[in-house]
């Protein structure tokens, strides 16, 4: 089946509401959907993340990091790592949980590896910038940027059933300016990314910045969500397998590490939380 073709029957089961996700998946997003329960108590929390390995290692992961443990008291159960960084932080980990066992198992590893570093490192620059640079929320950003590489995920979960769907040409076919949109559709990439968020019921002002970060219209001064997770997107030392030296679509407004702000540059704020964007980038993908 050609490339199109197969485009075709994927955005036709994304309208249909037909997205389909492996076993593990699956089971992520029920354990996701419970812990959305505002009744859920602590101890019914403890025990549906200690269901899921990957969902415990994070949380505790996380509670270690110097964004949110600025003890030296090291975390080493799940109850005291919840406690630490609250439920919100934890329902948001478990969306994260479920994007890792999209593609928990498959062929690509390397491209799959290199994704999720590229993803986690997005994550932790987000959290610095918003903190220190647009004054968004910071752990809205860690969020966002974790995820906002959806719909690579979800169409490297589903090539294995449709042979052909990824090649070396993929990235650039999608980027194109003159594909971004076509007769108001949003492109593939877009359709099928937000179809997945809002299967996860991600949060619509969360969507709707991972969608400008798709466009890749930076504004100066950078002041949004958006704006953050651009920024993120460009200086991360590790990138998406799927951005190709001839996409074009941040080369209008690359960003200036000497942009000064309240007294200092990004160049500065970053060299000063280098150590803090390591740890996190290593407890995200742990």
């Amino acid at each position: 089946m050609e490339k199109s073709a197969i485009l075709s029957v994927l955005a036709a089961e994304v309208e249909q509401g037909r997205l389909i996700f492996p076993t593990s998946a699956t089971a992520a997003i029920k354990i996701k959907e419970k812990l959305e329960d505002p009744d859920c108590s602590m101890d019914s929390v403890a025990r549906l993340i200690q269901a899921e390995p990957l969902l415990s290692a994070k949380v505790v992961a996380i509670a270690n990091s110097p964004v949110f443990n600025r003890s030296s008291r090291k975390i080493t159960d799940v109850r005291s790592a919840v406690t630490l960084i609250g439920m919100r932080t934890v329902r948001n980990l478990a969306t994260v949980v479920v994007v890792q066992q999209l593609v928990g198992s498959l062929a690509r590893s390397e491209q799959v590896a290199q994704l999720w570093k590229h993803s986690a490192y997005v994550a932790a620059l987000a959290q610095v910038i918003a903190r220190r640079v647009t004054r968004q929320d910071p752990e809205t950003a860690m969020f966002a940027g974790i995820i906002h590489e959806i719909s690579w995920f979800y169409l490297l979960a589903r090539e294995k059933y449709y042979p052909g769907l990824i090649d070396e040409s993929m990235a650039s076919s999608w980027s194109s300016d003159e594909e971004l949109e076509e007769d108001g559709e949003l492109n593939c990439e877009i359709i099928i990314g937000t179809a997945v968020l809002k299967a996860l019921s991600v949060p619509d002002p969360v969507l709707e910045n991972i969608i400008y970060l798709w466009h890749g219209y930076l504004t100066f001064p950078p002041s949004s969500l958006g704006d953050t997770l651009l920024i993120a997107n460009q200086l991360a030392p590790v990138k998406s397998p799927f951005t190709l030296p001839s996409d074009q679509r941040y080369s209008d407004a690359p960003v200036n590490v000497n942009l000064l702000i309240d007294d200092t540059t990004l160049g500065e704020i970053l060299k000063d939380s280098e150590e803090e964007v390591r740890l996190l980038t290593e407890a995200l993908c742990a």
